[in-house]
């Protein structure tokens, strides 16, 4: 991998703002999931399906305190109606609506398209369509196959669904202004670090959600759940930036640009340069402050 790639990576995530879109990615998602999970497992539960609570509870294996906040945070309250009225309605789409948003200002940017904000509404209702029915067979694909504490089966078998759902999102949230071969770097990376978050979230997730709902109760899951979306957030974004310098250094190649044979070693070489002069120069820094410290304590002894 050549330092120049590197910097490019770094410097397009500057200047998507990377940490601060994940973050308003996952507020969004946490105001627009919860609700949307709320719905879907209740119609689902009508016909024999889980609760989305029951689900989330499952799927981490929560107990305790963290079983009973997400119940508390995604149940229904007993004796109420699970149905929706059309301001209700109105509400939850403006919701979903504000996060597919999110989600599509991420592709924009990342892409250097112009932005279309509400003109692609009509793609972002489909591609919320599309997320919850692959939601839906990922957890079924993880219901059939959960084996071991860190479900690698089923964490495997989902990788390829996960890339093509991710391509798709891209494609689709663009206006279709992207094509799909300049998506396959992003569909695959994320894909791979999701799986790879996914099986890591099955050990540290249930230990935050115990934690944090015991102290704080409703509030300390809903701390846990965006904590949890934050790093899948910051995933995708990693994943988008990466990939769109991945697709541009392949084209390179392909137009024959190839870096002579020496040149990625020279890169690597002054970058180690560089960083060792650095390093040397903070050292001194830090000696000659010792020093100044030094005697200024010798001075001020009796």
């Amino acid at each position: 991998m050549r330092p120049a790639f590197v910097l490019r990576a770094l410097n397009r995530f500057q200047r998507v703002a990377g940490f601060d879109r994940a973050v308003a990615m996952a507020s969004s998602a946490l105001t627009a999931l919860i609700p949307l999970a709320i719905v879907v497992g209740a119609l689902l539960s009508k016909v024999g399906g889980r609760e989305a609570a029951q689900a989330i509870i499952d799927r981490f294996d929560l107990t305790g305190g963290g079983a009973e906040a997400v119940r508390d945070a995604l149940s229904p309250a007993s004796g109420t109606s699970t149905d929706l009225s059309v301001i209700g309605v109105l509400l939850l789409v403006v919701a979903v609506l504000s996060f597919t948003r999110g989600v599509q200002r991420l592709f924009e940017q990342a892409w250097e398209l112009k932005a279309m904000s509400v003109r692609n509404t009509p793609n972002s209702l489909m591609w919320i369509a599309g997320l919850t029915l692959f939601v839906l067979v990922s957890g079924w694909i993880h219901g059939l196959l959960d084996r071991g504490q860190l479900e690698i089966t089923a964490n495997l078998v989902a990788m390829p669904l996960w890339a093509v759902f991710f391509v798709w999102s891209g494609w689709l949230l663009s206006a279709k202004r992207i094509a799909w071969r300049d998506l396959v770097p992003f569909g695959v990376l994320a894909a791979v670090l999701l799986t790879a978050y996914a099986m890591a979230a099955l050990v540290w997730v249930p230990h935050l959600f115990n934690t944090y709902a015991t102290r704080y109760g409703v509030i300390g899951a809903a701390f846990a759940m965006i904590s949890a979306l934050f790093g899948v957030m910051l995933v995708i974004v990693v994943s988008a930036v990466v990939g769109r310098e991945i697709r541009e250094e392949l084209d390179r190649i392909g137009r024959g640009e190839r870096p002579a044979d020496d040149e990625v070693r020279r890169e690597w070489d002054k970058v180690i340069e560089d960083a060792r002069s650095r390093w040397k120069t903070l050292r001194e820094q830090v000696d000659r402050l010792r020093r100044r410290l030094s005697q200024g304590g010798d001075r001020g002894s009796p």
